[in-house]
Formats: structure tokens, C-alpha cells, sequence
């Protein structure tokens, strides 16, 4: 039988052929392999590593949906909180047949609202090649974008993947909080499980270990800044602090942050009859006529890295792909998790 270390390098491989760079991790039971493959790009040349930091894209939606169960779990927030309440005096906040956007609903994709902030649809029709595209989403303006949204649905209602919605929530709690995301994340998530290179800003010694981002077509890229819709996909991270992040979610723990990742899991809004999503996490059946393998999972995307996250809670099993190329990593990523045994 092949092991684990050979899976996570012909999976790292598969994918180098059409990435940039790449580095895959893998975690069955006590097992961890972490391997890398091709270029991070930039002056610094190399092959990535565990220690290389990649922009993870819409996987921090996961972080900051964890930075919700710990303060729920703290009695600080809660999940059938109004938005509004979270938010600077004054704020307004669309409702719809008389139901308020709840934290829940920002977690679940089911708040209504839109995918993108008001405005920025045709600002990326308009100029499709624009880099940066979310850097002026500043708190102000996001505020001044919600209070003429209308929703699409009534609040609960119906699955619909929002950034808004996403970015919303992270800039709700950091408010509560009294910090920002930023900060935030650090206290929340990192702190608790050790993590030391899940940030926003990578500078410092950080700076050299930034990965290189790339177009489809393998071209230099430049890095995306979220400005304050972070919780949407802002954060930079490594291999071995995913790693770790991963380890959290199989672990049967006690303690504030066990609690907290069980109430991400607990929460449930079905999308199809094989598919659902939690706080942050979507789910599904890898092979459902079959019924069989459980998927707990998100990926990410900017305008030059591609991520993926997922585990197996049935089976103690969970995988890591981070690549600085904007091209999709998800089925290699779902092949390796299927492939794994404890």
C-alpha cells in the first residue's frame, strides 16, 4: 500500500505541473507529511515549504467563523445576535419581511444579502483586469454600501455565498471586541492553537518566506489586501500552522476552544440533499449514492494563490493544499483526502 508521505507527494507534483508552487499536507491519525513542490516565485527563488506563507483567500472565512464560536462560547457574542447590534451607532442594516441578519446568518450564507459589496460587480465589469479589486473596501464605505442593499431573501431562508456577508461578520466581532480583525484572529484562533504565521500583514522575517503569487497562465501577480472586509479572505498562513489548524478540528478535546470548534460543527443549514454548510465549513459526501466519505471543507482563491482545507471527522483524516498560482487545487485535494486511512 502506497503511504501517506508518497500520496502527499504524488499529490504535490500532480499539482506542480500546472502551478507555479505548491505545498500539500496531509494528517491520518498521529500521521503528518507535509511536502512541497516547484517555485515560490519572486527574488528569494525556491521550492515552498512548510515555513512559506501563502495568501489563503476565502478559506479565513473558517478562522473568523471560529473567532465567532469562541466568543459565543465566551458569552461575548451571540449566534442569534442582530448584525446590527455588533455594528458602529448608526449603521443600518437591511431586513427583509420583518428578520434581521443575525450572526448565524453571516456564518451560514444565508443572511441574503449579496455576494459582493454594492458597487464592486460593476467596478470589475467595467475594468476586469484592476488589481487589488477589494482594497477599498474600508469599514466606511462598507456601511455606506449596506444601508442601500436590499436582500435577496428572507434572512435563513436560503443558501447563497456571500463575501459581504463574510467580511461583515469579521468586521462585527473585531467592533465587539474593541480591535480589529487583525488583532482579533491573533486572540481568537492563533493564540489558542499555536500559531504563528497566520496574519495579515507579513512583514518582519515573514516577508521572506512570502510565496510569489501567480495568474492562471503563470504569470507574476500581484497580492490582494481586503482592507476591512479581512474576515472574507484576508489572511496569509503556512502549511504547518494549517496543519495545526486541522489537528483542532479532529481533536476531541475540552477547554474553550474544543467547545468553540464543536459549535462550528453543530450549526447546520442543508443546501442539497447530499451538501450543507456550518459556521464557515461546508460539507458533503465525497461519493454520496454510496454514502460514503465525509467532507468537512472550504478552499480559497485571490488573484494569484489557490487553497483548500479538508477533513474527515469519521475517519481522523483531514488535508492541506496551498498554491501560488489562481487556479482551482480542489480535486486533487478531495483525491488525497479520499485516499487516506488511519
Amino acid at each position: 500500500m502506497t503511504d501517506i508521505g508518497e500520496r502527499v507527494q504524488e499529490t504535490a507534483d500532480r499539482l506542480a505541473v500546472r502551478h507555479v508552487g505548491v505545498v500539500v499536507v496531509a494528517l491520518a491519525g498521529d500521521a503528518v507529511e507535509i511536502r512541497g513542490a516547484g517555485r515560490t516565485g519572486g527574488d528569494r527563488d525556491g521550492e515552498p515549504d512548510a515555513g512559506t506563507i501563502f495568501e489563503i483567500g476565502s478559506v479565513t472565512k473558517v478562522f473568523t467563523s471560529l473567532a465567532l464560536a469562541r466568543m459565543v462560547a465566551a458569552e461575548t457574542a451571540g449566534l442569534d445576535e442582530p448584525l446590527a447590534a455588533l455594528l458602529p451607532e448608526g449603521a443600518e442594516v437591511p431586513s427583509r419581511n420583518g428578520t434581521e441578519i443575525t450572526l448565524r446568518h453571516l456564518a451560514t450564507h444565508t443572511s441574503g444579502l449579496p455576494r459582493l459589496p454594492k458597487g464592486m460587480l460593476l467596478r470589475a465589469l467595467l475594468r476586469p483586469s484592476a488589481p487589488d479589486p477589494y482594497a477599498g473596501c474600508t469599514a466606511a464605505s462598507l456601511l455606506r454600501g449596506l444601508a442601500r442593499t436590499r436582500l435577496g431573501a428572507v434572512p435563513g431562508r436560503r443558501f447563497r455565498y456571500s463575501n459581504l456577508g463574510a467580511g461583515l461578520l469579521g468586521l462585527a466581532l473585531a467592533h465587539r471586541a474593541g480591535t480589529d480583525y487583525e488583532t482579533l484572529i491573533a486572540r481568537e484562533v492563533c493564540a489558542p492553537l499555536g500559531l504563528s504565521d497566520t496574519v495579515i500583514t507579513a512583514d518582519g522575517d515573514r516577508a521572506a518566506r512570502l510565496a510569489h503569487g501567480h495568474d492562471r497562465r503563470r504569470r507574476p501577480a500581484q497580492a490582494w489586501h481586503l482592507a476591512d472586509l479581512a474576515g472574507a479572505g484576508g489572511l496569509r498562513s503556512t502549511a504547518c500552522d494549517l496543519a495545526a489548524f486541522l489537528r483542532a478540528q479532529l481533536d476531541d478535546g475540552t477547554g474553550e476552544t474544543a467547545e468553540a470548534v464543536r459549535l462550528t460543527r453543530q450549526t447546520e443549514h442543508r443546501i442539497t440533499p447530499f451538501s450543507w454548510i456550518h459556521l464557515g465549513w461546508m460539507g458533503r459526501r465525497l461519493h454520496p449514492r454510496q454514502g460514503a466519505r465525509l467532507a468537512i471543507w472550504h478552499n480559497g482563491m485571490t488573484g494569484g494563490f489557490s487553497s483548500f482545507l479538508g477533513f474527515d471527522p469519521e475517519r481522523g483524516t483531514a488535508v492541506a493544499v496551498l498554491s501560488n498560482t489562481q487556479r482551482s487545487v480542489d480535486r486533487p485535494a478531495f483525491d488525497l483526502l479520499d485516499s487516506l486511512e488511519v
